[in-house]
Parts: C-alpha cells; sequence; structure tokens
C-alpha cells in the first residue's frame, strides 16, 4: 500500500446534479440535449441524451421510462408485484414461474452473491423488513432486538439457495426472502440503456440516485461524473465515463437512522444481521452495471481489511473507499481515471492493489 497527495486544481463543472445521490453527472447544457426525470426505486431518476432530435429523444425516453418502471413495479420488495408472488411461494415452499427478465436477474444475482462470499445477498429480505426499511419513510422506534436478529440469521437464508428450471424459481431455504436492492438500480438502467440504444439513442446519461450508466459521449467529451463527499456537501472526485460504463456508489449516509448516537445503516452484514461499521462510501467503476451496484454493497461489508480479496473475487478492479475515520482507499485503476474536485482529496488517497490469487467461489448449477 502507497499513499499519493495529488495537486489541488479546479474541477470542470458544476454540482447541480448531487442531491441525485453518491455519483451525479456533471454537465453542460448544449440545445441539443434532452432531459427528463422519474421518481423511482426511492430516488430521482434522470436520463438525459445528446445529439438526437428533440421528438426522437423524448420518444426513446419514454420506452426508456417504462422499462424502468416496470422493473419498479414487478421487483418491489414490499409492494405487491411479482417479486412479491414469488417471496410468497418461497415461504410456501412452492416453485414459481416468473417472467424471463426477472430470472435472468436473479441467476445473475446468485452468481454474484457466490462471488462475494454471499457478503451481497439479496436474501434476506427478512432482516431488511426487521430493521424497518420495507419502507418509503426511514425507520422509527428501536432497532431489533439481539434475538429477533440472531433468530433469523440463523436460518441462513442465502442466494445460492435458489434453483431455476427455465424461468422456474424455487429455493432449498423457504426463509428466502429476496429484496434486490442492493443491484436492481444498477441492473435497471442497464435495461433502460438497451431501449434508449433500440430507439436510435447513441449518447445518453442515466442516472439514479448512487448510480450512473453511460452510452457513447457528449459530443467530442466524455460524460462526466461526480463522487459525493459522505461526510459534507461536496465532491470527492469526477470521473470522465467511457462508454457504456457505470460507476455507483454504496454508503450509509442515505438510507439510516440514529438511535443513541449509533448510526444504523440500511446496508446488512448476512453475517451478522446487523448494519455495516467502519465505512462510510464505496464506488465501483465497471463495465456491468449490475455488478458495480452489487460490489459496492459488498465491499461496504468486508471493510477496510478485506475488500481488496473480495474486489478481486467479484471482478471489480476500478474501486474508491472511504472509511468512517475518513481515509480514503482507491485501487490503482480507480486512482487513474479519478479527477481531484476543487481543493484536492480530502485526505491522501492510499493506493491498494488487488490481490491476484484469488480463486473465486464454486457457485451452484442447476
Amino acid at each position: 500500500m502507497r499513499t499519493v497527495t495529488l495537486p489541488r486544481r479546479a474541477f470542470l463543472a458544476t454540482l447541480a446534479a448531487l442531491a441525485l445521490g453518491g455519483v451525479a453527472a456533471l454537465r453542460l447544457e448544449p440545445a441539443s440535449d434532452v432531459r427528463e426525470t422519474f421518481y423511482l426505486f426511492g430516488t430521482l431518476v434522470e436520463i438525459e441524451t445528446h445529439g438526437v432530435p428533440e421528438r426522437t429523444a423524448r420518444a426513446a425516453i419514454a420506452r426508456a421510462g417504462q422499462s424502468l418502471e416496470a422493473a419498479h413495479r414487478d421487483w418491489h420488495a414490499w409492494r405487491p408485484g411479482e417479486l412479491g408472488t414469488l417471496n410468497a411461494a418461497i415461504a410456501a415452499g412452492r416453485p414459481q414461474r416468473v417472467d424471463a427478465t426477472l430470472a435472468a436477474l436473479l441467476r445473475k444475482g446468485r452468481a454474484l452473491s457466490c462471488a462475494s462470499g454471499g457478503l451481497f445477498d439479496p436474501a434476506i429480505g427478512r432482516l431488511v423488513g426487521a430493521w424497518g426499511f420495507h419502507a418509503d419513510t426511514l425507520p422509527e422506534g428501536d432497532p431489533p432486538s439481539a434475538a429477533a436478529i440472531a433468530a433469523l440469521v440463523a436460518r441462513h437464508p442465502r442466494m445460492t439457495d435458489l434453483r431455476f428450471d427455465g424461468t422456474e424459481v424455487r429455493s432449498l431455504n423457504p426463509a428466502v426472502q429476496l429484496d434486490l436492492g442492493a443491484y436492481a438500480k444498477g441492473a435497471a438502467l442497464e435495461m433502460a440503456a438497451a431501449e434508449l440504444r433500440a430507439s436510435g439513442v447513441e449518447d445518453a446519461v442515466l442516472n439514479a440516485g448512487g448510480g450512473v450508466q453511460v452510452m457513447g459521449r457528449h459530443g467530442a467529451r466524455p460524460w462526466r461524473v461526480a463522487i459525493r463527499d459522505p461526510f459534507q456537501w461536496g465532491v470527492v472526485a469526477g470521473v470522465s465515463l467511457r462508454p457504456g460504463e457505470a460507476l455507483h456508489t454504496s454508503g450509509n449516509y442515505e438510507r439510516y437512522f440514529d438511535r443513541g448516537g449509533v448510526r444504523f445503516s440500511h446496508i446488512l452484514d448476512p453475517r451478522t444481521g446487523r448494519p455495516m461499521q467502519g465505512i462510510v462510501s464505496v464506488s465501483v467503476l465497471d463495465t456491468d452495471g449490475a455488478r458495480a451496484d452489487a460490489a459496492a454493497t459488498a465491499l461496504c461489508i468486508a471493510g477496510r481489511e478485506d475488500w481488496p480479496r473480495v474486489a478481486a473475487a467479484m471482478g471489480v478492479r476500478a474501486v474508491l473507499m472511504i472509511a468512517d475515520d475518513g481515509a480514503v482507499f482507491a485501487t490503482p485503476e480507480m486512482m487513474a481515471r479519478l479527477e481531484p474536485a476543487q481543493g484536492g482529496y480530502p485526505a491522501p488517497v492510499q493506493i491498494v492493489s488487488l490481490p491476484e490469487d484469488v480463486t473465486p467461489p464454486s457457485c451452484p448449477e442447476d
């Protein structure tokens, strides 16, 4: 591990879009840009196209928006929908046929969970609900009791309990309750980008509080995004995204509640059933939006000692991590892409190379 401190220099654009979450698009305002905003997945989702006639752009954005709305409805963890129907079937010990899109998403989630060693695990929906995060508002009242948490953890719900026969899904463990929030946005933005591409849009940015997916470029320059400072209003750094890349950030500063001076994050450690500790923010840059989203969650849970091994096992190389004491860590691949904000980085950046000898876990096959 080595530490570098880069010289201070001015940032390249305004920070107006920071309210959308941990990462945000930084943009100019040419006449050829068309932008619309939706409220989905508990956050603002913004789609902006470049270089397309307005009528074409708005029709394409509308189709992409319909795709996002369908994902929001079908994958919702606590409202009636296809995922809820599947969860009821799992609890009853029955197989359930789902649509092909959800089946593919669950297969990918199982593979990502296995690669993470179970640190990313969408099967712990009962735990998420017990902590009060199955609601549109933040939890009120006290945390669940230690006994209640222990009872849920003891049932060992895991994504690797899922089995597939085409689009039919069953679980070896009825304690599995699926909550796809840890990677649904990444997958949904990829789907929406595919809709835009099919409608003739080549250059666009899709932004959903904490996640950005880009297509093409913004004219002569790349799309630029900002990584939010988790401690105060501002930016840690910017990144210029290449065509097809995604940047996703997870942390403890958006969905949480405080009790007795302790912050309880919505990101839960499946091993203990308790919120992550020690890390406030992880950003992952990758060409696979769902993997970047899932890895950001897994690395928050892995913590400052084990995250390099988990990142290597999940196949992500560009990572930025901020610990609760303000320490900043980055892989060489991420460091090469960062553009420090005005005033420089909030702390010296410690460069951490990922291990090369990590063997991915053996995952279930159907």
